[in-house]
């Protein structure tokens, strides 16, 4: 088993499985673990164990993707393994982050040349922007282009229509009906719950939302609905009430920005005392405000704990899991099981999302109190919608929904 994957200590995939795009999910298959998912911790530094008599030499770190240049040279010119980027920034401390450094680790680990290519103009691409991205990397030797986000999905069917001896992995997607495709989503309501959850249960009553697409990327509208659905069922079981802000302005971008971090740090200053941060970059403005009024942060995709110290946890899936997993199905022949006729949805049964519990800071909700919830929406005890045009107020939350 690869080093990337010993690292991640929840989310395990078969090949028969079963895949924030914009279609129904398909049927899921074979789940194998219903362990949550973990984000892997950057290597501990490791001491040096000493006696009177011998020293015993340190094990060496494990390879995590910070140890892997962004850019490498390929000897020929041409790069194997293509990744082409969502909008906002490849260091984005989220989602395109996450799924490259999926890509990278795999590239590396099985010495093939790699690359990613960033559409032009930036958060205004075009759909013949992204349509660009993939031929230049299809033309520079791409027998696998990785793609992140839902709005590729326009360009990308052109591009595999067109070069259809290269494979096109769709994070956040759906079947497009190739057999060159996959497309890949998550049940990111079921993470967006635990959240909520997990912030009302930790004491919180004053809650935000803010989501980056505009209210239009349907990975970012199912986490929303779900952290309502959580606080909900905590608000429910503790008798208490809760409000909570609930806006995507200022965050069609996945950008951050002056507005946004103005408008968080009004809400902080008038009694919000966590923000549900879902949505690339704009993570940077709303920690920003969250500093500033010494006031906490839920992070996602990945664990954003690393990134900021106002982060008490983070709503996580696997994505950079599923890219490596999609990279494994196209280099070792299993291509055809693992697409599952070009659709594969994962979530808790597959151990696809989860929270940190190695890494949050939560102290009022026990890691054994998660777990026994976890097992409970894998069994399918605890249901969740996944519809986020049924987002309303609830009995026990209040939603000021700002536009």
């Amino acid at each position: 088993m690869k080093k990337y994957i010993a690292v991640l200590l929840a989310l395990v995939m078969v090949l028969g499985l079963a895949a924030c795009g914009g279609s129904k999910p398909a049927e899921e298959t074979k789940p194998a673990e219903t362990k949550p998912a973990e984000a892997a911790a950057p290597a501990a530094q490791t001491e040096t164990a000493q006696t009177a008599q011998t020293e015993t030499p340190a094990e060496p770190a494990a390879l995590t993707a910070d140890d892997i240049d962004d850019n490498m040279t390929s000897a020929d010119g041409t790069y194997v393994i293509a990744f082409v980027t969502d909008v906002g920034q490849l260091k984005d401390k989220s989602f395109n982050q996450g799924t490259w450094e999926g890509v990278k680790l795999y590239a590396y680990e099985n010495g093939l040349s790699y690359k990613y290519y960033q559409p032009a103009n930036g958060d205004q691409a075009t759909d013949d922007d992204r349509y660009d991205a993939m031929k230049a990397a299809a033309e520079g030797g791409a027998q696998v282009i990785v793609c992140a986000g839902f709005m590729q999905g326009t360009a990308l069917a052109k591009a595999a229509a067109e070069f259809t001896d290269v494979k096109f992995v769709f994070i956040d997607g759906w079947s497009l009906g190739m057999d060159n495709v996959v497309g890949i989503d998550f049940q990111e309501e079921q993470c967006g719950y635990l959240a909520g959850y997990a912030a009302v249960m930790e004491g919180y009553t004053e809650l935000g939302f803010c989501g980056g697409g505009g209210g239009t990327n349907a990975a970012v509208n199912r986490y929303g609905y779900g952290y309502v659905q959580g606080a909900e069922a905590a608000a429910a079981e503790k008798g208490v009430d809760v409000h909570m802000n609930y806006t995507f302005l200022y965050g069609a971008s996945f950008q951050a920005s002056p507005e946004l971090q103005t408008l968080t740090n009004g809400w902080y200053e008038t009694g919000t005392e966590v923000i549900f941060s879902c949505g690339g970059s704009i993570f940077d403005s709303i920690t920003a405000a969250a500093s500033a009024n010494d006031a906490a942060v839920i992070g996602v995709d990945v664990d954003q704990s690393f990134s900021s110290d106002t982060v008490i946890t983070s709503a996580l899936k696997g994505i950079g899991e599923a890219a490596y997993q999609a990279l494994t199905a196209a280099f070792d022949g299993s291509w055809e099981t693992f697409a599952n006729g070009g659709h594969v949805t994962l979530g808790a049964k597959q151990g696809a999302v989860g929270l940190p519990t190695a890494t949050w800071s939560l102290e009022n909700w026990s890691v054994e109190e998660y777990e026994a919830m976890f097992a409970k929406i894998v069994s399918g005890e605890i249901t969740i919608d996944n519809d986020p045009a049924n987002l309303a107020s609830t009995a026990h939350v209040t939603l000021n929904v700002v536009e």
